[in-house]
């Protein structure tokens, strides 16, 4: 089979049985298909029928953004490509991205398996009963981005400007100054230790 008669009949299957949401993000409160399941699911229909999946990363860029408890994550973005290549050497790619956040070493690895996941789920249309990405709508995080751009002083004065421009008007909002302050005693640490 080349590689168009081969996606199909892998497509075929997985159209008949799907993939369980059976992960839960108990800090979020929903349900969803981890890692584990797509493999265990895919890997054998992948096998039966001769179809081999190689990643491929182009670029990978990864930022270190603060969160709320004023210490820091690993935002990380791959742009990667999937060979698709059925057992006649026929091949056909998929280009895609995966982002993904962690407060160690770990975004690299979530970003790609995140790539990986959603190019099969859209490549084979998998089912689910998942929220469609157009029926959220997020609502941006003031201090998430006061505390960003905290993070991206690189000189005491500029750190100490940013803050007082960023706390001016927030007296009233302990949260805020308490979170904020915090950021910046971390962000100061880190310009009078070099690893600004």
């Amino acid at each position: 089979m080349n590689i168009y008669e081969t996606i199909n009949a892998v497509h075929k299957e997985l159209a008949a049985i799907g993939i369980s949401k059976d992960s839960r993000n108990n800090h979020s409160g929903y349900n969803f298909r981890g890692i584990d399941s797509v493999y265990n699911t895919v890997s054998p229909i992948l096998a039966k029928h001769g179809l081999m999946i190689l990643q491929r990363v182009l670029s990978c860029s990864t930022d270190k953004r603060a969160n709320k408890s004023g210490g820091f994550l690993y935002f990380t973005v791959v742009d990667v490509e999937l060979d698709m290549i059925a057992l006649d050497g026929s091949k056909h790619t998929i280009k895609t991205f995966g982002e993904a956040m962690d407060t160690g070493d770990k975004s690299v690895n979530k970003a790609l398996t995140a790539a990986y996941k959603y190019a099969l789920f859209q490549a084979f249309c998998i089912p689910t009963e998942s929220t469609d990405a157009d029926s959220e709508t997020h609502i941006v995080d003031h201090l998430m981005d006061a505390m960003q751009e905290i993070m991206t002083q690189n000189s005491l004065q500029d750190l100490t400007q940013a803050f007082k421009k960023l706390t001016k008007g927030h007296s009233k909002d302990s949260t805020y100054v308490q979170k904020l302050t915090q950021a910046a005693k971390n962000r100061k640490e880190e310009i009078q230790n070099g690893k600004a």
